[in-house]
This record gives C-alpha cells, sequence and structure tokens, in this order.
C-alpha cells in the first residue's frame, strides 16, 4: 500500500504526498533536532526537506527507499542550516518527556550525561549516531543515505562512540570528586 502512496505521490498527487509527510513528520523532526540541537533549525531543516522532496519525488527511482532518500535530505538540510548559522549550535534543548521509570531523577541525569556527550561531537558524527542508533539503520544503508563509503559511517560511528564514551567517563570522574571537583 504504502508503495502505491508513493507512486501517485510521484505523479503529483497532492493528497498522496500530504499522507507521506504527515507519516514521516514527526521522524524527521526527530533526527533534524537531534542533529541541529535547536528546535527552530529543525523545523526548518523538516520544511526544506519537504519542499525537496515534493520538487524531486518524480525522480526517486525506487519508491521502497524513500525513508533512506527522505532521511538524507533531512541530513543535508540540517547541514544546510548549519551552515546557515556558520556554526552548529551546542546549545542543550531538553526533550520533554514523562520518566518511565520510579527513579526519575536519575533518568534525567543520564538523559542529561548524554545531552553533554552527545554535544562534543561534530555534525557528521551526530547524523551517523542518529540514523544508528535512532532510526536503526544499518551501516550500509546510512553509507548509502549520505553518500559517504561504509568505511566512513564506521570510523566516524567509532570516534563518536569514543567521544561520548569519554564524556560520560569525566563526569562520574567528576561526580565521584569531592565537592564535584576534580583532584
Amino acid at each position: 500500500m504504502r508503495r502505491d502512496v508513493v507512486e501517485a505521490a510521484q505523479n503529483g498527487e497532492h493528497a498522496a504526498f500530504e499522507v507521506l509527510a504527515t507519516g514521516v513528520g514527526d521522524r524527521l523532526f526527530a533526527i533534524a533536532f537531534l542533529i541541529t540541537r535547536d528546535r527552530q533549525r529543525a523545523e526548518d531543516a523538516v520544511q526544506e526537506t519537504l519542499v525537496h522532496a515534493w520538487r524531486e519525488l518524480p525522480g526517486l527511482r525506487d519508491p521502497d527507499r524513500l525513508d533512506a532518500w527522505l532521511y538524507r535530505l533531512v541530513v543535508n538540510a540540517c547541514a544546510d542550516e548549519g551552515r546557515r548559522q556558520r556554526r552548529w549550535s551546542a546549545e542543550v534543548r531538553m526533550i520533554r518527556s514523562e520518566p518511565t521509570t520510579e527513579d526519575g531523577a536519575r533518568s534525567l541525569a543520564d538523559r542529561d550525561q548524554l545531552e553533554r556527550g552527545f554535544r562534543r561531537l561534530k555534525p557528521e558524527q551526530r547524523a551517523v549516531v542518529v540514523l544508528h542508533f535512532y532510526a536503526g539503520l544499518p551501516v550500509p544503508d546510512i553509507a548509502e543515505t549520505l553518500g559517504v563509503p561504509a568505511g566512513t559511517v564506521k570510523s566516524r560511528l567509532h570516534y563518536a562512540t569514543e567521544t561520548l564514551r569519554a564524556a560520560l567517563e569525566a563526569d562520574a570522574r567528576v561526580g565521584a570528586a569531592p565537592n564535584g571537583r576534580t583532584a
């Protein structure tokens, strides 16, 4: 059924494109927000992605690859937003959610610690981490989506996890020191 909707949208049916855009809009926003770390820039990136998708959809050769194609468009739109701002924002803005465990404070502390580590990543590393861990794409699909070799994806993923690990270990050392100070 989804292939039929994609093909209808490729033929210029506005209603079919609206169904597609509505179906992927939240996912695209989440990816854009995780990469840009800024709500307004993420919204702009998604808007740019959808406009570009509408214009270029007739040229999509394989309707079954729509998601990967849209992920590539949103990552590129995020990069465009970053270039417009002349830098990638390191500002932290928490996505509000209700804790699902009894220990909501611990969950919030863990999320804050991950956020601090995530801020240290380069935009290319953020994109790979988001596509791998959030969108669940395997390395070959990420490589195809971003238009880079699989080795580059593996390298970015490796360095990103090392950076995150180092940030978490540094936070743990600071938290273990008396008065939160390092020795």
